[in-house]
């Protein structure tokens, strides 16, 4: 009797039931999922990173960075995989301030002036993160001091590299 019933399933039944397989394979193994299951297991903890953002172009940079500060939260992709939204703590000028010598031997010490020249900015980020035997790894990426990063905001797409990474 189950022998009839194997022969008047078609190939089409087979395909379908591969399918539906593969579909629970995808549920059971997305990094979302697997994210939710950390969240409530508690193997997630929030991180604080640092990236570094050198040579910042802009009509107006310090307009750029308050526009950043205000929006309070921006997207981060590492290695071209988007992570999410993680939440700023602030933004900090590291443009140093020019220096020259004097003809008398003497230093003088002068700001940056506010435009022409590129500007360095250092974005502090908290972010929820498994903390792992390999490292921190954040929406399934692995983030380490160095790894290259993109930050997005309404206003801006800056590259930048990790500085620093410290568990909260």
């Amino acid at each position: 009797m189950v022998l009839n019933r194997l022969r008047s399933l078609s190939p089409i039944d087979a395909v379908a039931g591969v399918v539906a397989l593969a579909a629970l394979g995808g549920v059971i193994w997305s990094p979302k999922l697997s994210n939710s299951v950390a969240k409530a297991t508690g193997a997630v903890r929030p991180v604080q990173v640092s990236v570094d953002v050198h040579r910042l172009y802009s009509a107006d940079p310090e307009q750029l960075l308050n526009s950043a500060r205000e929006e309070a939260a921006l997207n981060i992709v590492i290695r071209n995989q988007p992570v999410g939204r993680v939440t700023l703590v602030s933004v900090d000028d590291l443009t140093n301030p020019l220096t020259a010598v004097q003809p008398d031997g003497s230093v003088v010490i002068a700001d940056a002036p506010r435009t022409g020249l590129p500007r360095h900015a250092r974005f502090v980020m908290e972010a929820q993160a498994e903390i792992k035997s390999s490292g921190v790894v954040i929406g399934g990426t692995k983030l380490k001091v160095g790894v290259p990063v993109e930050l997005e905001g309404h206003l801006y797409r800056l590259n930048g590299v990790v500085s620093g990474v410290t568990p909260l």
